[in-house]
């Protein structure tokens, strides 16, 4: 029997309302006369070619300074992250800038349209991808269309204010483009995750029985400065030859800080000593990448050839230490890890169209590696003394080839047909205490289907063949240093294989909205999960049989112009997720461990007719399975939904200026650990940790401008 939260049953709901407008009666809709455009300064698209099309001019109320500002304020589009295949793959990101995909890989598309100035935005073009010559792309696709003219820059300062944590400062960005050498440039210097975040808890400790052993007050601050500078430049010849060259360097420097101060007072034993805990955590990282492109007509069609190359270094140490109120020894370790890892890929793309069909195919050789070196030290005397590992030093690496056919054409006139077939080659190797090297060959590819089944109704589906990235850290040894849960070496691993199937709809409600459901299904053979090693111990490896996951999701945007009240906006999503796979250490059927079951979110925002004066509010909640390992399970929970508020003005000496209070309600995160003294099968239960943080409320500003 299923049980079912409030917060659960309102995202379900979200999702059945959206089902519900998504398919409309399809004769009703055909009978119709096509939409009329739109009227000037409403924020609905006109229907062009089977296109979606905002003129950037429908963003003005908004105030925008960046591409960025204009895409978050499209109804019912949402920008997806990188997908994290392999390589470089096929096209996954949902957003083009002049009809080519985003280079790179890490290069993401918020990233790209934040320095990109509102200015050169001419329209927005939103189309099935199944339609697009470019392979791997189905759903809904946006083109950002751009003149580039002189030279822009925008700027954006994001200070932050927290109870009992260090005040933000050096969060924001200042970005340039325009054109030069006959191209067109951006430049930027950003800190895209720099943070400073922490609360405080108390934490009851209870035997199986509820009976108190103990109690732990905390206190945790977490830091990190994330400096990076980024550029581009692109260029197209008179010939039609294109070349694109992205760089990027970055630093990543964090720290991390947990006290505690455990008390035996009233518990089961109280003879127990009293006990002050301090757990800290550096790393200084630096990474690189940089990727060019040149694409240019050849043997009647056109050929792009591709280079990638990706560095990071990564020095962590983390210590633990115990001190004892009755004056015993104190204890104390330390695990420090310096990492490398590297990526690099060559890769060619040939296209050509023949009568109505558009074919191309690519290859795509890469190489990838990590080398980690490792010590643990314990503290004797007060001094930390070298404890030897199974695998100090570990090189991790893995070569591959893939080679890929595609094809696309449209069946008739509102049916498009887009289809990839392939497979690749890859030899992966570990070096240290069991290390392997073994070669793999693995189908993939993909069939997709655009309909375009009224003007207002856009409908897609794919059928996917995946294989998975390998986390190459899996592979190592780890140590937790305060709960002794530690990862032996597993050189076994192999990259997990899925079929994907997904259903989408975009129903556009003209100027009230629009509404997108989309449903998945998965099955994977292969998943990395925390599994049993045979010769002693724990670490991520491939589960035997296979496992299924399905999911349903929902973007909902309504417009309130129509109904009277000028510039309000409701943004609505829900998200619902279920799992099933084979635990490794129990035999029996089990949730995907620590996967998001459920979430949702509401932003409302009124931009206040003929005034420089926006403001608004949102919540947002989520609910996630229980983690676990062999002799460990976890769960955490939220106390309520998440509460913003926020107030804007668009031009205060030609600045825009927005405050917000984030957790204005006071939600708290919650959290169940359950620890056992052999492992979950045997069930006996060593200590119950029930824990319930609290972080305060937090406020933003942000002042952005443009030069």
């Amino acid at each position: 029997m299923f049980r079912f939260s409030s917060n659960a049953m309102a995202a379900s709901a979200i999702l059945l309302v959206a089902a519900g407008w998504a398919v409309p009666s399809l004769a009703q809709d055909r009978a119709a006369v096509p939409p009329p455009e739109p009227a000037k300064g409403e924020l609905a698209a006109r229907i062009e070619d089977g296109k979606q099309i905002y003129e950037a001019a429908a963003f003005a109320r908004f105030g925008p300074q960046t591409a960025l500002d204009m895409v978050r304020q499209i109804p019912g589009f949402v920008i997806t992250q990188s997908s994290g295949d392999r390589g470089l793959g096929e096209a996954s990101q949902n957003v083009l800038i002049n009809g080519q995909r985003i280079p790179g890989k890490s290069n993401d598309a918020e990233t790209v349209l934040s320095r990109t100035s509102a200015e050169t935005v001419v329209r927005f073009e939103i189309s099935d991808g199944a339609v697009l010559n470019i392979p791997g792309l189905s759903g809904q696709v946006l083109n950002v269309i751009t003149k580039v003219s002189g030279i822009k820059g925008n700027f954006r300062w994001n200070p932050q204010f927290r109870q009992r944590v260090d005040t933000l400062l050096l969060s924001g960005e200042i970005n340039a483009s325009g054109k030069v050498a006959g191209g067109d440039f951006t430049l930027g210097l950003s800190t895209p995750n720099t943070f400073r975040s922490g609360g405080w808890s108390t934490e009851i400790v209870t035997d199986a029985a509820g009976i108190l052993l103990y109690t732990r007050d905390q206190f945790s601050q977490f830091s990190a400065d994330n400096p990076k500078i980024a550029g581009s430049f692109n260029r197209v010849s008179k010939g039609g030859s294109k070349f694109n060259i992205n760089a990027e360097a970055a630093l990543f420097h964090f720290r991390r800080r947990q006290e505690a101060d455990r008390f035996s007072v009233g518990a089961l034993n109280p003879a127990l000593p009293d006990i002050t805990e301090l757990g800290t955590g550096s790393e200084e990282e630096f990474n690189y990448e940089i990727s060019g492109d040149y694409e240019f007509a050849v043997g009647g069609g056109r050929l792009k050839l591709v280079g990638y190359r990706r560095f990071e270094h990564s020095p962590n140490q983390s210590q633990f230490f115990r001190n004892f109120a009755d004056g015993s020894i104190p204890e104390g370790s330390q695990f420090n890890r310096t990492a490398d890892e590297g990526e690099t890929i060559a890769r060619s793309e040939f296209s050509w169209k023949w009568g109505k069909s558009d074919w191309s195919v690519s290859a795509e050789a890469a190489f990838n590696f990590l080398d980690s070196r490792s010590e643990l030290l314990l503290l004797d005397g007060g001094v930390f003394i070298p404890e030897p590992l199974d695998s100090p030093e570990t090189r991790v690496s893995e070569r591959r080839g893939q080679l890929v056919l595609s094809y696309g054409r449209p069946l008739s006139a509102d049916i498009t047909l887009q289809a990839q077939i392939g497979g690749e080659y890859s030899e992966l190797s570990q070096t240290g205490i069991g290390g392997l090297t073994r070669q793999f060959v693995r189908p993939k590819g993909q069939l997709s289907l655009a309909w375009k089944a009224t003007p207002k109704l856009d409908v897609s589906a794919r059928l996917q063949r995946r294989v998975g990235q390998l986390n190459f850290f899996d592979f190592l040894e780890s140590v937790d240093l305060r709960d002794d849960n530690n990862n032996v070496g597993n050189p076994n691993l192999v990259p997990p294989q899925s079929w994907l199937g997904e259903l989408e709809l975009n129903r556009k409600l003209g100027p009230s909205g629009s509404v997108k459901l989309k449903l998945q299904y998965e099955k994977t053979n292969d998943l990395v999960d925390q599994i049993p090693i045979l010769s002693g111990g724990e670490a991520p490896g491939n589960l035997t049989g296979s496992a299924d996951r399905w999911s349903a999701e929902t973007n909902v945007t309504f417009l309130f112009d129509k109904l009277g009240w000028k510039g309000a906006k409701l943004d609505l999503s829900g998200f619902y997720q279920k799992g099933r796979l084979t635990d490794p250490l129990t035999g029996l059927s089990r949730r995907f461990g620590g996967e998001r079951r459920w979430s949702w979110s509401a932003d409302l925002r009124h931009d206040i007719p003929s005034s420089n004066w926006a403001y608004g509010a949102g919540a947002e909640d989520n609910s996630s399975a229980e983690f676990l390992r062999l002799n460990f399970s976890s769960r955490e929970f939220r106390s309520k939904p998440l509460v913003f508020i926020f107030a804007e003005h668009k031009d205060i000496l030609g600045l825009k200026l927005r405050g917000t209070l984030i957790n204005v309600t006071g939600q708290t995160e919650g959290s169940r650990e359950v620890f056992f003294t052999s492992d979950r099968l045997d069930g006996r239960i060593d200590e119950i940790r029930d824990g319930t943080v609290e972080f305060g409320v937090i406020g933003r500003i942000s002042i952005s401008g443009t030069f």
